[in-house]
């Protein structure tokens, strides 16, 4: 079986990271696709982080229901901050049997070479990439890429906290019941 990663913060997961994961798991060769929850990305921030186990849940809540969607916590219980090849590199010795491959914007991808052992992450996976708007793909640094031409949607979640701070309205911008259990438990206030 061949996996698709798609790390983030989801902090929150918006309807943006939705229809890419359902794109990539219904319009490539990806048999199924795990949304990664990552406890901290040491290229953001973590001060704007919503507690893990809420983001975790916030996710589930999102993939509720769909078949070829997993979400995972897998980095939850590795070293911090998260680094995507210590991932890959635990997953596949966990998982000998599956194939995993790494879903990433083409905004992402630019960053690649700053990665942590980015070369060994090249050189072992393969990498969907789907364009971003403003940064094309120009070089592939000698890896297994594939660029994928998922629809967009012009959503942060960064904005959609700040609205959210503001007291104005994210819906339609999340899933309905994230939206929901958002508001319900005063999330990013």
């Amino acid at each position: 079986m061949k996996i698709g990663l798609y790390f983030g913060s989801f902090n929150p997961v918006h309807t943006g990271h939705m229809i890419i994961a359902n794109y990539m798991a219904y319009n490539t060769d990806l048999d199924k696709v795990w949304m990664v929850v990552s406890p901290h990305n040491p290229l953001k921030e973590s001060a704007s982080l919503l507690n893990e186990h809420h983001r975790l849940h916030l996710t589930e809540m999102a993939v509720d229901g769909e078949q070829k969607l997993r979400v995972t916590n897998i980095e939850f219980t590795l070293p911090r901050p998260s680094f995507t090849i210590d991932t890959l590199t635990y997953l596949t010795e966990k998982f000998p049997t599956q194939q995993f491959a790494v879903i990433m914007g083409s905004d992402s991808f630019q960053n690649i070479p700053r990665w942590k052992n980015y070369r060994q992450l090249l050189d072992n996976y393969e990498i969907y990439i789907y364009n971003r708007p403003g940064h094309p793909v120009t070089d592939t640094f000698g890896g297994n890429c594939k660029i994928v031409d998922a629809p967009m949607l012009d959503l942060s979640s960064s904005r959609i906290r700040a609205l959210i701070k503001e007291g104005k309205s994210a819906r339609y911008m999340v899933p309905d019941a994230v939206w929901k259990y958002i508001q319900e438990n005063n999330y990013y206030k």
